[in-house]
């Protein structure tokens, strides 16, 4: 009993100690989003110290099972940094922990944050004393700030009795999402794991291209903007494995190329419409990807034309669209073969898509026959949905997004394969569609949006297919669209219903968005309240570009009428 409570007493000192080594800097305020916490990197010691407390409070409540903290924020300025929380299965931290994260991180002294944490381990059964044992990864990508803000999250963890933390070093964000998936399914995590399964994932996909089909060579040079970030520093690394495909990285992270996410990057380049910095003339028609600073959002775009900087550009919509083709010609392959092996795999695969998805992809989509369905905007809501089927691809439109198989799914898959290898069908249609869509399973990271194996399975479908990047482009033509915010007193006086679509209150805005639509062909519009501001977002979409911008306009100001 003794040694109990000196247990105790030890855990509560140590809290006390590490909350006074960090404390919270006056007037900031702290909120958990999709992003975790997210600020100038200045400003963030506090608030990464007690994510390194409640990561490891998360795997003690899991029996111990690995959580991981990333520091990076993503396509933010340099001067920026931020730290979010990896679940055991590799995705975001369970959103019923986002308000105790809230709280720990704004709590005002040591008192305050001792007994916050004191009551939520009461309140969820977590074992603290240090008779269990906590394992937390982390990773961090090269902004200037994230080693003091990595020391500063090593102390959390260390604040909490048998936590263990594991530094997996300069890492991607989708990285060390894979790499807390992989140590809880039992396997192999480190990065030289990640890169090998790549790598022989995307060669073999190359190996089952249909023998009749072979590419040209300009149509395997892909030049690769990364944003003079950390995902560059690690397709430099392993380009030179990756044969059939002849890769170019431009602001690749190197000294003196450039600033992270300045004029480059995915963000950057699919806002904006213009090539990044370091492209120029000699770059028309040869097909280009930009990543963003963490390397979780990947977009294509090609240089038309000599004479300006502007870009055809292919989003998340059409990446995710690529991907649906590409699956579902495996699975019809699989259940239509039409050969004597009575073999089939019968798989529910939905699309997973926020209101912000151009209306000509889910057009497309649906006239594919394939079942769409929309979720709120924030990926830890697209992920969540997709996980509902066999196979469920989300993407948005800034290039986040995955694919995701059923355990189920996969287990039916290899036994399929291995029934079709064993009976002699191994050169049939059949068995290579589906060895293409077990490869895809391993190429695809599962646990979070990945720019590196996005890459990768474009570019092993576009060669699969045949395509240009002309042909991809023409899958289908984006209607016009325009996104305006207005500024509002209280944001929180507009709520939204069907996935962020209609707005129940107040409910007269609703019927003017109705009404403004019903003038325009092909008019789409809706609302929604900013996630961390007071403004007001409007998108609306139409057949022109002049009638999206004048039905954005007339809502925005029944929204600044109504609201402001």
């Amino acid at each position: 009993m003794a040694a109990d409570q000196e247990q105790e007493q030890e855990q509560r000192r140590r809290l006390l100690d590490v909350a006074s080594r960090f404390p919270l800097p006056t007037g900031c305020r702290f909120s958990y989003g999709t992003a975790g916490f997210r600020a100038d990197g200045a400003t963030m010691a506090p608030a990464v110290c007690r994510a390194g407390i409640l990561a490891a409070l998360r795997s003690l409540k899991l029996a111990g099972a690995a959580v991981g903290i990333v520091i990076t924020a993503s396509h933010n300025p340099i001067g920026d940094n931020g730290v979010k929380i990896a679940d055991p299965d590799g995705g975001m931290m369970d959103q019923q922990w986002e308000p105790f994260a809230a709280a720990l991180a704004n709590a005002p002294d040591p008192d305050a944050l001792l007994q916050l944490v004191l009551q939520f381990v009461k309140d969820e059964g977590i074992p603290l004393g240090g008779h269990h044992t906590a394992q937390v990864l982390l990773g961090r990508d090269t902004r200037p700030t994230g080693e003091y803000l990595l020391d500063a999250a090593l102390q959390g963890i260390n604040a909490i009795l048998g936590a263990q933390a594991i530094d997996m070093g300069i890492l991607t964000t989708p990285q060390l999402h894979w790499m807390v998936r992989s140590k809880n399914k039992g396997i192999k995590a480190s990065e030289s794991d990640y890169f090998t399964q790549l790598i022989n994932s995307f060669r073999r996909m190359l190996e089952l291209l249909p023998k009749d089909k072979g590419g040209d060579e300009l149509a395997k040079k892909l030049i690769v903007d990364g944003a003079n970030g950390i995902g560059g520093v690690k397709l430099e690394q392993i380009k030179a494995e990756l044969s059939g495909l002849d890769i170019i990285v431009r602001n690749s992270g190197k000294e003196g190329e450039g600033i992270l996410n300045h004029l480059c990057g995915a963000d950057f380049v699919q806002k904006e419409r213009v090539t990044p910095h370091g492209f120029g003339p000699e770059d028309v028609g040869v097909r280009c990807a930009s990543l963003d600073g963490d390397a979780d959002r990947l977009i294509y775009f090609q240089m038309s034309s000599s004479s300006d900087n502007k870009v055809d550009l292919v989003d998340g919509d059409k990446i995710l669209s690529l991907f649906a083709l590409f699956i579902r010609e495996q699975l019809d392959v699989i259940n239509n073969n039409g050969s004597q092996v009575d073999k089939s795999l019968p798989a529910r695969l939905g699309i997973v898509q926020t209101a912000y998805a151009n209306g000509a992809s889910t057009q497309f989509l649906k006239g594919l026959g394939l079942e769409v369905v929309f979720t709120p905007t924030g990926v830890k809501y697209l992920h969540k949905k997709a996980l509902e089927y066999d196979i469920g691809i989300y993407f948005e439109a800034n290039g986040h997004g995955t694919v995701v198989f059923s355990e189920d799914f996969i287990s039916q898959l290899e036994s399929l394969s291995n029934d079709l290898s064993s009976q002699a069908a191994n050169c049939s249609a059949q068995y290579h569609a589906a060895m293409r869509l077990m490869a895809a399973t391993q190429l695809i990271n599962q646990a979070v949006g990945d720019a590196l194996s996005g890459l990768l399975l474009v570019e092993a479908i576009l060669q699969y297919k045949r395509w240009s990047f002309q042909n991809w482009c023409e899958l289908y033509s984006d209607l016009p669209s325009r996104q305006l915010k207005v500024k509002v007193v209280d944001r929180s006086s507009i709520v939204t219903t069907d996935a962020e679509t209609k707005v129940s209150q107040p409910s007269s805005l609703q019927e003017l968005i109705d009404k403004e639509t019903a003038n325009y062909t092909q008019g789409r519009c809706f609302v929604r309240p900013s996630g961390t501001e007071d403004v007001v977002r409007v998108y609306a979409e139409a057949s022109t570009q002049v009638e999206a911008d004048s039905l954005a306009k007339s809502v925005a100001h029944h929204v600044e009428r109504l609201l402001g």
